[in-house]
């Protein structure tokens, strides 16, 4: 008899009998099993069958997934998938209307299937459905069923977008480009383009001689998000694929149709709350606009350009009032280099040589400019404040701008492309048509101010430059949601309160180093872990929704993950949309009991991430990635939504084994504490026994790689 690991146990349906209760010996070929379904209800031509799940997305079971099956599942006996196919094809032909519908319905929810739609494809059904749709005589319901079903099969990635024909492009164009077509068309019509730009260089140019930018602002301006969500990724995508010489002409396109404020009075300020993708979208589109600067902030000034030249004797002419034009002698512009000094020049005979390095390179010089001649009376006086000054505590502009524009690119990640599961989007970027150059002129603000409050000197410069960097990313972390609020923010992070901000959350790194204190910390620290893991398990009971990562980011699907009361079983199912809230047990038809688990893996040790290495995972996807390993072989896989809830997850997980947890996020909560529970008990510390000998020093904490084996 083989080991009870290999039987599971399952109800079978078929539609106007009884149901059979099996136990599937997972060895034996699926072929067999079926052929046993089949005889119970006397079915002849087993090979013509094939098992269904008959909950959630129905997929059928294969050789490969049949691994997944669990105790108390209950399957479905269906058509085999290659028969399923061949009538399908057959009906969605049709002379019938009623009777093409209903096989377009069905088309629709099977294609996600993987192995129908192998055998859909294989059949030359996506030929099929393209004809459909290019001859326009569908509408309605049909025609959604029928788009529905061409995008689910084109995703598998089973056959290449290229093969698509033009006729096709231009009649999906067509819906996308009527002023009033259904809300369930355009939207898999949306999705459809930017598919096609996104996987296919030929097809980019295709659809950008079809699709007109008004159009889709225009598709900004409805009350459905998801059509809001949808235009903008197309936007992206076509922002994304377009050739260089080409985005700023794009960029010109979209600002004067005044992209910016219909995104920001229609989406940001609308009515209904962003939604996750609505907000990955606006991240996207945020990092492509401030991508354009990359040009300018790789291109290193040419010392010799007398037209690049006159721009720094702009700036000289603008802070003293100088009335010289620039084609001066050279023996006047030798009397330049006093004033050069006194804009903070590094080179004072010739600055151009300072925008020689890159980054920031000529964008450096950009910004200066646009705040003298946009900001003049901030410029006069930030330089003129400085240049007055002889105690060394002047703060060098030049030299400052130039930092600070190295810096911004940095924070803002400039000329780095756009990370898939980030929604990092800042709403003050929207509110300004010069959103990158109004942030500098506020960030030299701020930097001015945080020298003269440092009282810093030349030699203090990279000191001040590290407070300003951490005033700024603390500031952008609150999302002001206006520059006068970033205003606002940095004015509350002052020097001294970036001075006590890094004492409080050095407090227990740093100080308190003396024997008792030591002493306290120790005996403070294990019911400090036990709250923390009590803590993390109280979450686990709770459960998180997670995303279900597939070819289209935007087909939000979801699944609920959650431990049971006990702290024996994990339950887990799919969901039709995001929870509000708790999701109650009986919604969760999958469960693992905790005896049954293995080990817990992260990052690309994941089968998850393995299987998808030829895709794109970028590192943001690997560090949110963990799955548990348990009997016989098998995994349950989680993308977390964020990095709180991964390491909420990944630290309840090893709570819940006995084994150790070591994210930054414990790490973090136990510090702050043990820091707080020590200001609590630090009056009784004269009742502290002190050892005659210093106890041993701490072990360092072992690597936090949160990858684990309990086996």
């Amino acid at each position: 008899m083989p080991p009870p690991s290999d039987i599971v146990k399952v109800a079978i349906e078929w539609p106007g009998a009884n149901a059979q209760l099996l136990e599937i010996d997972q060895k034996k070929p699926l072929s067999s099993i079926v052929r046993e379904v089949c005889d119970g209800w006397s079915l002849s031509g087993s090979e013509q069958f094939a098992l269904r799940y008959a909950d959630g997305p129905q997929l059928y079971i294969t050789e490969q997934s049949r691994g997944e099956m669990k105790n108390g599942t209950i399957l479905r006996l269906a058509i085999s998938p290659a028969r399923a196919a061949r009538q399908l094809l057959e009906r969605i032909q049709s002379h019938s209307i009623d009777a093409r519908l209903e096989a377009l319905k069905e088309l629709a929810k099977l294609s996600a299937d993987p192995t129908f739609a192998t055998e859909f494809i294989n059949m030359e059904g996506i030929g099929t459905l393209a004809r459909l749709v290019e001859s326009g005589n569908h509408f309605g319901e049909m025609l959604a069923f029928t788009l529905t079903a061409f995008l689910e099969l084109m995703d598998h990635g089973i056959v290449s977008w290229d093969l698509i024909s033009l006729s096709f492009i231009k009649q999906i164009a067509g819906y996308v480009n009527q002023p009033m077509v259904d809300v369930s068309i355009l939207q898999r019509s949306l999705a459809i383009l930017e598919s096609m730009v996104l996987n296919s260089h030929s097809l980019y140019h295709r659809v950008a001689q079809e699709i007109t930018v008004g159009q889709l602002i225009g598709h900004l301006q409805v009350s459905n998000q998801e059509i809001q969500t949808y235009a903008i990724a197309l936007i992206n995508a076509l922002f994304l694929k377009a050739p260089e010489d080409r985005r700023q002409e794009m960029a010109s396109t979209l600002a004067q149709k005044h992209l910016r404020s219909i995104i920001l009075n229609h989406v940001i300020r609308g009515n209904r709350p962003i939604k996750t993708e609505m907000a990955h979208q606006l991240y996207v589109l945020q990092v492509l606009t401030f991508n354009l600067l990359e040009e300018r902030m790789m291109t290193k000034m040419d010392p010799n350009d007398q037209a690049q030249r006159d721009i720094i004797f702009e700036l000289r002419r603008i802070a003293f009032d100088g009335d010289n034009d620039p084609g001066a002698t050279e023996k006047r512009k030798a009397m330049y280099t006093k004033d050069y000094k006194m804009l903070g020049f590094t080179n004072h005979v010739n600055p151009a040589m300072d925008f020689t390095q890159t980054p920031p390179g000529m964008l450096a010089l950009d910004n200066m400019l646009y705040l003298a001649k946009l900001h003049q009376d901030t410029y006069i006086r930030i330089v003129l404040e400085n240049s007055s000054r002889e105690d060394k505590h002047e703060c060098p502009f030049g030299r400052c701008a130039i930092e600070l524009t190295r810096m911004l690119c940095e924070i803002l990640q400039v000329g780095e492309l756009p990370s898939e599961g980030c929604n990092d989007y800042h709403p003050m970027f929207f509110i300004h048509d010069r959103a990158w150059e109004e942030f500098f002129c506020v960030c030299i603000q701020l930097l001015n101010k945080t020298w003269k409050e440092m009282r810093a000197t030349a030699e203090d410069f990279n000191k001040v430059m590290q407070v300003v960097r951490e005033q700024i990313t603390r500031a952008l972390a609150m999302k002001p949601s206006s520059l006068d609020q970033l205003k606002s923010k940095l004015r509350g992070l002052s020097y001294s309160e970036i001075l006590r901000l890094r004492q409080s959350e050095r407090m227990s790194q740093d100080d308190f180093q003396s024997p008792p204190i030591i002493e306290l910390r120790e005996r403070i620290q294990p019911e400090i872990l036990e709250l923390i893991k009590q803590q993390r398990l109280n979450r686990l009971c709770e459960g998180s929704c997670f995303r279900k990562l597939g070819n289209r980011r935007r087909q939000e699907k979801f699944w609920f993950c959650r431990l049971s009361l006990n702290h024996k079983v994990l339950h887990y199912g799919d969901l039709d949309e995001s929870p509000q809230g708790e999701v109650p047990f009986e919604l969760l038809t999958d469960k693992i009991p905790v005896s049954d688990i293995k080990s817990v893996v992260t990052g690309k040790d994941c089968p998850h991430m393995k299987e998808k290495s030829a895709l794109k995972q970028n590192k943001e996807v690997l560090d949110l990635a963990f799955s548990i390993l348990y009997d016989p072989d098998e995994a349950l896989n989680f993308v977390a939504p964020n990095k709180y809830e991964y390491c909420i997850w990944t630290d309840g997980l090893c709570a819940l084994l006995g084994r150790e947890m070591g994210s930054d996020l414990t790490r973090s909560d136990l510090d702050t504490l043990i820091s707080m529970e020590m200001k609590l008990r630090l009056l009784d510390l004269e009742n502290i026994t002190i050892p005659e000998a210093p106890p041993p020093v701490p072990k360092e904490p072992s690597s936090y790689n949160f990858t684990y084996n309990y086996g």
